[in-house]
């Protein structure tokens, strides 16, 4: 009787634990693709919602902190343009909001910008910070991708600019 009780207390503590490891970090991925032939430039940065929700309180603060509310979206795509910020060749590219969409747990928000087709794409300087002072563990993903080569760089809270570099 007593090994039972033992047993059937393992396994209700290995059941109440699972969840929790579950999701054991923040994490995030940009994925900025440049064509050198037109310079035209996209940027997705794709987010579970579960970790944006929380940085809603402080990004949108006027707004209710879910991703429902229209006004805390639009706050979210706004803070997002304001945070990042790409370099092409030492040339600002600014960008602007392609789109938003919210499936599920999904998030991915797309902004686009024009470089200048005689571009090179050698170097390309990267620089974000998108939730300071929230999760302590957000890491951001970026791939930058230049004629079919990808070169990857991850940001933690408080990384400095990163460049990555192409030959052509």
């Amino acid at each position: 009787m007593r090994a039972r009780t033992l047993l059937a207390g393992l396994v209700a503590g290995l059941v109440l634990a699972t969840p929790a490891l579950a999701h054991r970090g923040h994490a995030g991925l940009t994925v900025v693709e440049i064509d050198p032939q037109t310079g035209a430039v996209t940027v997705s940065h794709r987010f579970a919602a579960h970790d944006v929700e929380p940085a809603l309180v402080t990004v949108a603060p006027d707004a209710q902190p879910t991703l429902d509310d229209p006004d805390a979206v639009t706050a979210l795509e706004q803070h997002l343009d304001r945070r990042f910020r790409l370099e092409v060749d030492g040339a600002l590219i600014e960008l602007d909001h392609a789109g938003t969409n919210l499936a599920g747990d999904n998030i991915r928000v797309d902004y686009a910008g024009a470089g200048t087709p005689e571009m090179a794409a050698r170097s390309v300087r990267v620089d974000l910070d998108f939730f300071p002072g929230v999760h302590d563990d957000q890491e951001q993903q970026v791939n930058v991708r230049v004629a079919g080569v990808t070169r990857t760089v991850v940001f933690r809270p408080g990384s400095v600019a990163q460049t990555v570099t192409f030959s052509r």
